[in-house]
């Protein structure tokens, strides 16, 4: 069943509508909150008025700094990111970023409740913000601490310098990002309804676990008695991967009110409150000999966070072990802006950093005079460079050969020479690669009275395909056809399983269902049965004295001590620019993917175009604008905020290397949730380099942009 490209077993559910999101959940007697948001970038609240939004029709109460219950260590719950972050709770008066929630009003009706919201009136003491970081980066800082406790922020091998000086040809160029909004088609959305001490959360998450011991600890409540939900999840990208104010607020409300209370942020609460990609400003210094065997880098990572809460970017790592070389040195630094605190965001780290080394990559290619292709291949690691390991698979080559035959690579001109018209065509190459981790898990798997197998685990439903390929797993391991198999998925009261975030939900949580539907297989045979004889199973339950299932758990062992595990891709990109008007057309993408055992064909397929797209948006439409004056989010919409939509989408080639790879996990595969969205900014940069002879090192890639670096003999 494992590779089978059958159709999502939620499909139904969801083009139906039958798919129940959090937010179109109800309760009866439920009441509605809505946040009420600063208009300031930096002071504190010296007085809110809040007498006529009290008397509007519907409200039952507001919550607010003067009256809002006090919590345990003042709302600081003791966990480090990414179960938990630093929120806004109502227990200060202080005000950090512009849009931070300072009230929340409940009243019977969303309607109601936003009405209200609208009549609260502030007075604050103002101070200037800091909010855009070309202003602030005088202030950076050295990272210090391990990023997520884990990844030393700084690594160096060799002498830098001296490799360098020794150059053939040397890159020195600095590359931004911009900050982005992740805006998921469904908003962030909490219900949270009280029991006597139970406290019941549907929440929009992708980490429900998380979201219980974080609001636990919030709450000063027992552990035990928070029961968190999330059966779908319509989209998170990261922004869903830790519990925001919003979900505390709901239960702090709910637990006021004594009545179930619903928040659902709107599309402009989508900015700064629930995170962001930060802005990045990266500089890297290239050397490489006439071959063009690199000699040494340097990457130096400068990016944004919060005025009260540090999250790192780690925009370098896929540098340190890329490519072969023998010196290099990587390094983070952070500037504090009265911005939102950013989180995830697909790829997070090397979705901008690969944008930065896959362009200077190209930029030296082009020095040197050598294809882009060559010039990485000289540079292939046949093993990790950084940690010394040797890979526990690794197809790059293969993607680079598969990915290039496909599309005409071979076609590639110098830049500004292949036109139709007056459309320049280029093309653009780039590498991809991500981290294979598995975090603990555990899933049951149990045999019912009519034959099926009912699989348990609390992982998450993301858009990504969780229902169907944990039910291939479960009907391979077993024996049994797909429909045999009822996945259940998104209850704290299933068995616990790490967050659905960096690519690890296929490898740990697949490993999880693979050992309890093997371990199911074993009782059953030991009963002198047959996992595939469905007309025995109310005789086998009755042997097994009422109750036939099995426990399966998973971990990971002592491989990464022994080998480096990463996923590796090529993403290859064609652009069309208009000579004179600078007008952008992606017409063609192809990515070609070493992973490891492909679970769906389909979903698999599915999954890397959208990364391929969402990379899009980053290349040539994404930027979170901010006044630099008030801190205000200036275009916090889908009509200011551009994402790609199908027609800025060309054709997606996706390719897949036959990789087997019996040491990264139990099943064997790699998350693809994330290497698809790196890679493809560069490609789409080095592409329109290729095409116009103009290269662009900030994103987004806009009109503008091309117009103003177009050489003044080259305008009319």
């Amino acid at each position: 069943m494992i590779g089978d490209p059958i159709n999502r077993i939620d499909g139904r559910l969801k083009i139906t509508g039958a798919a129940r999101y959090t937010g179109d959940n109800t309760f009866p007697n439920l009441a509605w909150g809505v946040i009420v948001q600063s208009t300031i970038g930096h002071g504190s609240i010296s007085a809110m008025d809040t007498v006529a939004a009290a008397a509007a029709p519907g409200v039952i109460a507001i919550l607010t700094p003067d009256n809002a219950p006090r919590l345990p260590r003042g709302g600081e719950a003791g966990v480090n990111p990414p179960s938990g972050r630093k929120l806004s709770l109502l227990q200060t008066k202080d005000v950090r970023y512009n849009g931070e929630p300072i009230a929340l009003v409940i009243a019977e009706s969303f309607e109601q409740a936003s009405h209200a919201a609208a009549l609260v009136r502030v007075t604050y003491r103002a101070l200037a913000p800091v909010a855009e970081l070309d202003a602030a980066l005088h202030s950076a800082r050295p990272v210090t601490d391990r990023i997520l406790g884990r990844i030393p922020p700084s690594y160096r091998r060799g002498d830098v310098d001296a490799g360098l000086a020794a150059a053939h040809a040397r890159v020195s160029a600095v590359y931004r990002t911009p900050l982005e909004t992740h805006n998921a088609m469904e908003p962030h959305a909490t219900i949270a309804s009280w029991d006597g001490d139970d406290l019941l959360l549907l929440d929009s998450t992708q980490y429900v676990f998380g979201v219980k011991r974080f609001v636990a600890k919030t709450l000063g409540v027992d552990e035990a008695r928070v029961r968190v939900v999330a059966k779908f999840t319509g989209g998170a990208f990261g922004s869903k991967g830790s519990p925001w104010s919003h979900v505390l607020l709901a239960a702090m409300a709910a637990r006021q009110v004594h009545r179930p209370v619903k928040v659902v942020l709107s599309r402009r609460q989508m900015f700064g409150l629930v995170g962001g990609r930060p802005w990045t400003v990266q500089e890297l210094s290239l050397g490489a000999a006439a071959g063009g065997k690199l000699t040494a880098i340097r990457h130096i990572a400068t990016t944004s966070t919060s005025a009260f809460e540090d999250w790192v970017e780690p925009s370098t790592l896929q540098t340190r072990m890329l490519y072969a070389v023998p010196a290099l040195e990587t390094s983070q630094k952070l500037v504090s802006l009265n911005v939102g605190t950013p989180t995830f965001n697909r790829g997070p780290g090397e979705s901008s950093g690969t944008f930065a080394l896959e362009s200077a990559l190209d930029e030296l290619a082009e020095q040197l005079g050598m294809d882009p292709i060559a010039l990485r291949q000289a540079n292939y690691a046949e093993t990790d460079p950084e940690s010394g390991h040797p890979w526990s698979s690794k197809s790059l080559r293969e993607c680079y050969q598969l990915g290039a035959e496909r599309f005409g690579w071979a076609r590639r001109q110098r830049p500004r020479q292949l036109a139709d018209g007056d459309t320049l065509i280029g093309m653009g190459v780039a590498s991809a690669t991500y981290p294979t981790r598995r975090s603990p898990a555990s899933a049951l798997a149990r045999l019912q009275d009519d034959g099926t197998i009912l699989v348990q685990a609390a992982t998450h439903e993301l858009g990504t395909g969780t229902y169907t390929v944990m039910s291939q797993i479960a009907a391979e391991a077993l024996g049994v056809p797909v429909d045999r198999v009822h996945f259940e998925l998104g209850d704290t009261l299933y068995p616990e399983n790490p967050i659905s975030a960096g690519s690890m939900t296929a490898a740990s949580t697949g490993s999880a269902v693979h050992a309890a539907a093997m371990a199911l297989k074993d009782r059953i045979t030991q009963l002198g049965g047959n996992p595939t004889d469905a007309a025995a199973a109310r005789d086998l339950i009755a042997r097994a004295g009422g109750t036939l299932e099995a426990r399966g758990d998973s971990r990971s062992g002592d491989e990464e001590q022994h080998f480096s595990m990463h996923a590796f891709g090529a993403v290859f990109c064609e652009v069309r620019v208009d000579r004179d008007l600078g007008q952008i057309k992606v017409s063609r993408l192809l990515g070609a993917y070493g992973v490891g055992r492909v679970l769906n064909a389909k979903t698999a397929r599915s999954q890397l175009m959208g990364g391929i797209v969402y990379g899009l948006g980053m290349a040539l439409t994404e930027r979170t604008a901010v006044d630099g004056r008030t801190g205000r989010y200036m275009n916090a919409d889908l009509a200011e905020y551009l994402v790609p939509v199908n027609a800025d989408v060309p054709e997606i080639d996706i390719l897949f290397a036959d990789e087997h790879d019996d040491k990264v996990n139990p099943i064997g595969v790699k998350g693809i949730g994330e290497i698809g969205t790196t890679g493809v900014a560069a490609s789409v940069a080095n592409a329109v380099y290729n095409a116009t002879g103009i290269r662009v090192r900030d994103l987004p890639i806009s009109i503008d942009t091309l117009l103003l670096h177009e050489p003044r003999e080259r305008r009319g």
